[in-house]
């Protein structure tokens, strides 16, 4: 095997851990960066390099910035009172696209697991726990995924700040906007039903 062979088969199997992309679909994309060396994988490679160095986790929320704090914890104007506990980087910016909440973040990382020995430690609870009296939050929302996990967790949260004063919220589970019950599993029928309201 040549050493341009293994260099690309290094590439690909690299490729391969991406999330969402398996052995067949990483070859794909690393002949189509090969073929598409100077417009596409030249720069994607100095902009990998350049992300590497200088994107960290906000300290305070565990957003991605290019400094200490990111932008929603350094703007004044986020400091609403309302935290909303996420999961991932990804599910806080799923939230702002939105343009609906005007407070802060704040990101576990993950969920409370036992088979992975995942525990409130790990999730940074305790530093959550501490930036409810510090910034004088008066209402955190539970916005974690409806898993067994992500409502372990939020249980958790919930028993955690139980007789502290704060307003605890999770986000509405039910038939989404422009769905039709025929296509709803059972699971977001039940949640729909049990979370209805008066019209």
């Amino acid at each position: 095997m040549s050493t341009a062979t293994e260099e690309i088969e290094a590439l690909i199997a690299l490729m391969a851990r991406l999330p969402g992309l398996g052995p067949r679909s990483a070859r794909r994309a690393a002949l189509h960066l090969i073929r598409k060396r100077g417009p596409l994988m030249a720069p994607l490679a100095t902009l990998m390099g350049h992300v590497a160095e200088n994107v960290r986790e906000c300290a305070t929320c565990g957003n991605f910035a290019t400094t200490d704090s990111c932008d929603i914890c350094a703007n004044p104007a986020r400091a609403t009172g309302e935290l909303c506990v996420v999961e991932d980087v990804a599910d806080l910016w799923a939230l702002e696209r939105g343009h609906a909440f005007k407070g802060r973040y704040h990101v576990l990382g993950g969920t409370l697991s036992a088979l992975e020995a995942v525990g409130p430690e790990d999730l940074g609870i305790p530093r959550l726990l501490a930036r409810i009296p510090a910034e004088g939050i008066c209402e955190v929302i539970l916005a974690l995924n409806a898993t067994v996990e992500g409502q372990t967790t939020a249980h958790y949260i919930a028993d955690a700040l139980a007789g502290s004063g704060v307003s605890v919220t999770g986000l509405a589970h039910g038939v989404p906007i422009g769905g039709e019950l025929d296509y709803l599993d059972d699971g977001t029928i039940l949640a729909a039903l049990t979370a209805r309201k008066r019209f």
